[in-house]
């Protein structure tokens, strides 16, 4: 190559920098901190519905999960999204309609449907999650505790539809 090519060729890649780093930084944000996802199904009604989109926040894992955090479970490599209901280590039960952890009522900040009787302990590494709309939802009743290695991020804000954008609770 002659310095008139080398010019032109070094000219090029200093054009295409800006675009390999906004590529980078893309990927990299989408692996570890943030990145978006599609609800599917009527499971979370009525705080999220069917085709809403949500972001998930990978990177609050790292901060802890807390009782009521809308959370994403990676279960048979698909996603569903629930809510935490037990901590690790701890006895959940629904009697009457009421929830107990550890023998103690729990008032709920969110009014759900009617939840049938049941009663299920997490393990150590382990949550138990259920869906907002109960009667159909497949949750922790059906699949038992998720092992923290299976949620995948927290969901606290919608993109989609417009009317909804905002915060997720």
């Amino acid at each position: 190559m002659d310095e008139k090519n080398d010019g032109k060729f070094i000219t090029f890649l200093k054009g295409l920098l800006p675009y390999i780093i906004i590529v980078v930084v893309v990927i990299l944000v989408r692996t570890f901190l943030v990145t978006p996802g599609i609800v599917n199904g009527a499971s979370m009604e009525d705080t999220l519905f069917n085709n809403d989109l949500v972001l998930i926040n990978k990177i609050g894992l790292k901060f802890g999960i807390d009782r009521f955090d809308i959370v994403v479970v990676d279960f048979y490599d698909d996603a569903i999204i629930k809510r935490v209901i037990g901590l690790p280590g701890e006895k959940v039960e629904y009697k009457d309609n009421i929830l107990y952890i550890n023998d103690k009522e729990v008032d709920t900040p969110i009014e759900f449907e009617a939840t049938n009787d049941f009663i299920l302990e997490a393990g150590s590494d382990e949550y138990i999650v259920l869906g907002d709309n109960r009667n159909i939802s497949k949750d922790s009743r059906v699949i038992g505790p998720v092992n923290i290695k299976d949620i995948k991020g927290k969901v606290g804000f919608r993109i989609f539809p417009f009317s909804e954008f905002g915060g997720v609770s």
